[in-house]
């Protein structure tokens, strides 16, 4: 496994940042992170995706990471990248996995590059907003959030880069407020920045999508409260969703009605979890199981 990752250099200029987990002749699987996020997902190599015989691909979106900022991009642009990349790879048909935020370009992928796609999971996914505002069931601090990337992103920008001077400054600082902080977050979801292992790597994944600048990590919320470019509903790959009932960052009920007009979906409804389903490696290999059936 690369410890850092890799830079394809794209058709069109811009470096694409990447990283791959698993095994190198495993079964292909694109991974795109959170709101914000990066290509950094374990410290060393995932096991489950050892175990399974999974070549796990998890990119850096435009902006963050290693990857280069994409100016105007929409969320269908992504699956330029990706395909660019699975040429490159040489990898002809492939499973898409987005967390949370990533979700939406998961999604994307199966809309628009069908012929490409085995099967896409939307895991802790976002869905798409009405009339551009976020669900009232969605935790304040995350609708404060896309209030401020739509109207004073400028402020989220200050947020981040104060927040990126304490990591650089006092990473055992920001650990700290990471691990009894975040009093928004359900016990569940705390629960997984309570170890020095998870909280090292959510430090390692957060600092990655901060290398370069802030910038998308303060605008991309407001991106995704606009119309992603399609509709789920016409969607003809197999979607998985995978969404926890407690979840409070991304309400369960707007994936139930999501799971309604998703025309070959399955929905797997996770009791009494929250929003980081990933982090628990019972529900990742589920997760990762499910995928690979297609």
């Amino acid at each position: 496994m690369e410890q850092n990752g890799q830079i394809l250099q794209l058709n069109d200029g811009r470096k694409l940042g990447y990283i791959q987990y698993g095994k190198k002749d495993g079964i292909p699987i694109f991974l795109s992170h959170g709101t914000p996020g990066s290509r950094i997902w374990f410290l060393d190599d995932d096991e489950v995706s050892n175990s399974l015989g999974i070549r796990l691909i998890s990119i850096d979106r435009p902006g963050y990471g290693l990857s280069d900022l994409k100016p105007n991009r929409t969320v269908l642009d992504w699956t330029d990248d990706v395909e660019e990349l699975a040429n490159y790879l040489q990898i002809e048909n492939f499973s898409v996995i987005g967390v949370s935020g990533g979700g939406a370009y998961a999604a994307a992928c199966g809309y628009k590059i069908p012929q490409r796609i085995n099967s896409i999971a939307m895991v802790s996914s976002v869905t798409p907003f009405k009339d551009g505002k976020p669900p009232k069931a969605m935790v304040k601090e995350n609708r404060i959030a896309f209030w401020l990337s739509k109207n004073a992103p400028w402020i989220l920008k200050l947020s981040y880069k104060s927040m990126v001077k304490i990591m650089d400054k006092s990473p055992d600082k920001f650990k700290k407020g990471l691990k009894n902080g975040n009093k928004h977050l359900t016990d569940w979801d705390r629960q997984f920045l309570q170890t020095d292992e998870h909280l090292e790597a959510t430090f390692r994944h957060l600092r990655e999508a901060y290398r370069n600048q802030v910038d998308e990590g303060a605008t991309e919320p407001y991106l995704l409260s606009k119309y992603w470019g399609f509709d789920l509903k016409d969607i003809k790959v197999p979607v998985y969703l995978f969404h926890g009932e407690e979840d409070k960052m991304a309400p369960v009920e707007e994936i139930k009605k999501v799971s309604r007009i998703i025309p070959e979906c399955q929905l797997h409804l996770i009791p009494d979890a929250g929003h980081f389903l990933t982090e628990d490696n019972k529900i990742w290999e589920r997760i990762l199981r499910e995928v690979i059936i297609n």
